[in-house]
Parts: structure tokens; sequence; C-alpha cells
């Protein structure tokens, strides 16, 4: 029946209840089951410890706000930001001391209100003795820190050094860290200087949106603006936009073979001409794929070498310079620079070939020149060295200004994708889309583009938004940085709590109406920082 436990499994019960029954309860009613538990002195010896693990990790799970979830939620359905949660549970829920905890940007997918309950626990964390190291963007975070290691100055080559390394009072006011002047305020991102204003005739309006825990609403997203679905985590803003709204938009526009989630209609996409999702999943899942094949750049390239004087000699033509056919590449390691080492037990190793030494290339491939770079040269430059060397050739220069743009000038145009973070391949999709002729009726999505982006980043980023949005597209997006949501031209929040508790509607508007619903957390987080720009003081880029 879907219990997935034998009979005499399922007949097991202490307090009235069998495992499936306790499994299929929230944390919140877990947590009260197992405090009410009446036991006799005998099972009270044989349960405490465990009784003790188990509140313990319950708990922990209900300090940082997944009080809604059931035990038996399946992995796959949890949102980036309850999963980032669980598995933070699962590591420290032990409460042990003397230990260094690294962690990899746990603010990912957290609302601001979710983010000050971690911070809260990892502070208990470091009270009771260990040692944590958090690598992160968040300003809030930042300010709560202890001490800051800030890197810089820029990206890439750019980069590389230790600019300082004090308490944050101290990073603030440092003259020459990024991160001190936006902490500070003495750096912002702007806001707009006019929002723009919705067309009533122009909407894409969802009806009965029901899937996962949404409560039968009717959401209306405006044609032609920048607009910010907002919510804390678990509120159903993923079940809205990913799971009903790109699906139903796919198959539709794109010929999509995708299922939506359980809604009524969808109406208003005769405004649009296609849909496009720009996610955080690989760019490609090997490291023959790169920034350069992605986003077409490589074509032109290759074609560019073609035309050299030295590939006319030998009678090269375009195909000549691609990794990926037989001709011009190394065969030894089939164009991939690198070999593959199958490990049992362990992940594959991957080391550089032994005929090309990571060259991908050929000896008589590699005696053709541009400007004194081989082919695989080219493909070691960054994009801001390859946009200097290709200064004068108008296609290339375009592709590579659209990566400029998105703040990726620091990339190496030969990077394995597999090497990249999701917040790079979110940008690489981007400025692919950028690099295309725009016909002004692209209906955009993101989910959470501001992912391991610095606050010089969010306004490069903000920049090519607004870009898009001046065309005459829509963008909708899910996000959760304070910095970005009050630059949007419409928001649409769900909550107030996740689960069973979220999947309404609270307010939609421009920010400043959002801001003035009192059980609105993103109106609450938003308040101050409205209020500032609002009275013309420095603008404090999310400060707590």
């Amino acid at each position: 029946g879907g219990a997935r436990l034998r009979p005499e499994s399922r007949s097991v019960v202490i307090g009235g209840r069998g495992i499936v029954d306790v499994s299929a309860m929230t944390i919140a009613d877990a947590l009260a089951f197992l405090g009410d538990l009446t036991l006799t002195k005998s099972q009270t010896i044989i349960a405490e410890e465990l009784l003790k693990e188990l509140i313990g990790r319950l708990t922990f799970l209900r300090d940082v706000g997944l009080t809604y979830l059931t035990l038996d939620r399946p992995g796959p359905t949890l949102s980036g930001g309850e999963g980032q949660r669980i598995r933070l549970a699962s590591q420290m829920g032990s409460e042990l001391t003397g230990v260094l905890y690294i962690l990899d940007e746990p603010s990912i997918g957290l609302h601001p209100r979710d983010n000050r309950r971690l911070i809260g626990t990892l502070e208990h964390l470091r009270d009771l003795g260990n040692t944590v190291i958090v690598v992160e963007h968040d300003a809030e975070m930042m300010h709560a820190a202890d001490w800051l290691v800030d890197f810089g100055p820029g990206a890439g080559r750019l980069g590389g050094e230790i600019v300082v390394s004090a308490p944050p009072a101290d990073v603030a006011t440092h003259p020459t860290s990024l991160t001190g002047q936006h902490l500070s305020g003495r750096a912002c991102i702007p806001m707009p200087s006019q929002r723009r204003k919705p067309n009533k005739k122009k909407v894409l309006k969802v009806l009965g949106a029901a899937a996962n825990n949404l409560k039968s609403i009717d959401v209306d997203f405006p044609v032609g603006l920048f607009t910010c679905v907002t919510g804390v985590s678990g509120a159903g803003k993923s079940s809205l936009v990913n799971g009903i709204v790109y699906p139903a938009a796919a198959r539709a526009l794109n010929k999509a073979q995708v299922m939506p989630g359980k809604h009524k209609a969808i109406k208003g996409l005769q405004h649009f001409d296609k849909v496009i999702n720009i996610d955080q999943s690989p760019i490609g899942r090997t490291p023959r794929s790169n920034p350069a094949t992605y986003t077409k750049v490589w074509d032109d390239i290759r074609k560019l070498f073609a035309t050299t004087r030295e590939a006319r000699t030998y009678g090269y033509g375009p195909g000549r310079f691609s990794f990926n056919v037989k001709g011009g590449r190394c065969e030894n390691c089939q164009g991939a620079g690198v070999t593959k080492v199958e490990m049992h037990f362990l992940a594959d190793v991957y080391v550089p070939c032994d005929t090309c030494a990571g060259a991908r290339f050929n000896q008589a491939t590699l005696r053709v020149h541009y400007l004194d770079k081989t082919i695989s040269d080219v493909l070691g430059l960054s994009v801001d060295d390859a946009a200097e060397l290709f200064a004068n050739h108008k296609r290339i220069s375009r592709i590579l200004k659209t990566l400029q743009d998105v703040g990726l000038g620091y990339v190496k145009l030969g990077q394995a994708s597999t090497t990249l973070s999701g917040g790079e391949a979110q940008r690489i999709k981007l400025s692919r889309e950028l690099a295309k002729r725009s016909t002004g009726r692209t209906l955009y999505i993101l989910d959470e583009p501001s992912t391991g982006l610095h606050f010089e980043d969010v306004k490069k980023f903000l920049a090519v938004v607004q870009r898009l949005t001046d065309e005459g597209n829509t963008v909708i997006m899910i996000e959760h940085n304070l910095d970005i949501i009050r630059t949007a031209d419409h928001l649409i929040d769900l909550g107030p709590e996740g689960g069973e508790e979220g999947g309404r509607v609270l307010a939609e508007g421009p920010p400043e109406a959002i801001a003035q619903v009192a059980e609105s957390y993103t109106g609450d987080a938003l308040k101050p920082l409205l209020k500032e720009n609002a009275t013309g003081t420095t603008q404090q880029s999310t400060s707590p």
C-alpha cells in the first residue's frame, strides 16, 4: 500500500504509532510525539540515549525553520534551501566539539528570515568550541562573522591575493577592498530611477495553481516587466515557476514534451514567441564541453584560424581546429586534453594526456598561429584576454562581450564544464541568450541567479537583466537576494510560511507595496532598505 514495509514491520507500535505513522509526521509533530512518550522504567533505560539523539536532531531541523517538512518527504521534491539545511543537520546534529566545519555558501536558497536562524546555528556551533569556516557572499553573514578573509582584488588572473584579513568592522573601512566598500555603504547596487508600470492588457495569468503545497491560487505575471517571486523556503516558489509556468509555456511555445504541475489554465502565452529557462544545471557533463563551445564562439574562432596564411598553405579548413572530430586533434585523448583513469570505489580521475600534454591538438595543427597564438593557446585564455586578442573581429568580440557583461571575464575559454559552479553555468547560459538577436518577445525564467555572486557581480548581472527587460522581454526570477528584489519592477510574495502553511499569494506589486504588508517576511526585510533609499542616505547592501 505504498508503506514500503512488510506487515510484520508495520505491526510494531510505540506509543500507539507504527513506524510508517511516525515517518508521515511533520518535524514539529514528531518532536511533540517523542516529547509526550510515556515509558516504563525498563523502557526508559533502553530508549534514553536514542530519544536524546532523535530529539537533538529534530530540534536542529526545527531551529533552521523546517518544522513543516514530513520525515518521509522524497529528496527530489525538496527546494535548494531545504536540502542545504537538511545536509547541515546530518553533520551538526551531533553537537561535537573541537571540530573544524567548512561550509560553502550555506545561505543558498535561504530567505533573509531563515538566514538569521542559520547564522544563529553557526554561532551556536562556534560557542560549543568548534571552528567554522564559511565561503559566503551574504552581507548579513559577513557582519555576523568574527573574522573576514577577503580575496581579490579582482577575479581570475586579477585575483588570488588576500586583500585584507581582519574583523568585519576593519574590512568595512579598508580602502581597496570591494567587499569592504559594500559592507560600509561606500559602494552600493543602485536602485532603478523608475520602475516599469504593468500593462493590464498584457498579462501572463496562471489560474488554479495547485501543485504540491499551492492552494489553488491565481497569479498574474505582467508581460514586459522584471518580476521576482519571493517568499520563505518551501513557500511554493519553485512549484509555481518551475513546476507550472515553465513547463506550460515550454509545451505551448517550444513544443517541449514536459508535463506542468496541477493547474486549471494558463492564459497570455500569445504575448511570447519562446521561453528560455536559465537554470544552474551544468552546460555539459564531460571535460570536453566548455564556455567556448557552449556559446558557439568556438565556431567563429575555428573559421578565423582557417583563414590564416599558414592554414591555407597546409590546406586546413575549420574542421582541422575542432577537438571533437578526427584530423587536427590529438587521438590519444581524442581532443579532451586529459585521459580518464577509472578508480574502483572512488570517483574517476582525469590526468593530462601523455601525448599532447593537455594541448588537445596534434603537432601539425599547432603549427598554425593567429597573432602568435596557437589554437591551444586560445583555449587557455581568459575571456578578458581573448576579448583583447579578437578585438578586431566583430562576431567573436560580440559574444565575448556578453560573457564579460555577466561578470565572467575571468573564466577560461577552454575551462571544463565540470569545473564550473552552478552560478557560473547559469551566467554562461544567460550570455548565450544575450548573444542572439532579440525579438523582444521572450519569456526568461531564472532560479536564484545570485548564487555565488559578489556584490559587484550582482551589479553587472542586474544591468544585463534590465537590458533584456528594456528590449521588451519578460523576466521571471525566483530570488532571495534583497539587492536584486528591491530593483525588480514587480514582486509576487508567497507564504506566509513553508509547506502546508504556505502556498498562498501574500502580496503582489512593486517592492514598496510589499514592504507595507504586515505578514510578509520579505516586506519586513525590504522595509529598512527602501526607507534608506527614500531618505537618500547611503545604501548599505543587505545590511542586518
